[in-house]
């Protein structure tokens, strides 16, 4: 049973890549601030989790160009690529 809780502990805790695909909300508090930062936004359901980090699909930045961003685990900018 112990173990079991530690698992369970060890679980919740971990970073916030979940295997079902889905980004807490702190998380896409987060990415929402870095995009607002860099003048861009989008819709937080394009948000994919990767193995990395996250996969940021259709973002729309100022003055209408639209891109894919990825970001490392600790959501920071590793490619831009202009859609």
């Amino acid at each position: 049973m112990r173990k079991l809780l530690c698992t369970l502990a060890l679980t919740t805790l971990a970073a916030p890549l979940h295997a079902d695909g889905h980004v807490d909300a702190d998380t896409v508090a987060k990415i929402e601030a870095f995009l607002a930062s860099i003048e861009c936004q989008m819709d937080p359901d394009d948000i994919e989790v990767e193995d990395d980090g996250y996969d940021l699909d259709d973002v729309i930045c100022k003055g209408g160009n639209q891109f894919d961003i990825k970001l490392d685990s600790d959501l920071k900018e590793v490619s831009r690529r202009a859609e």
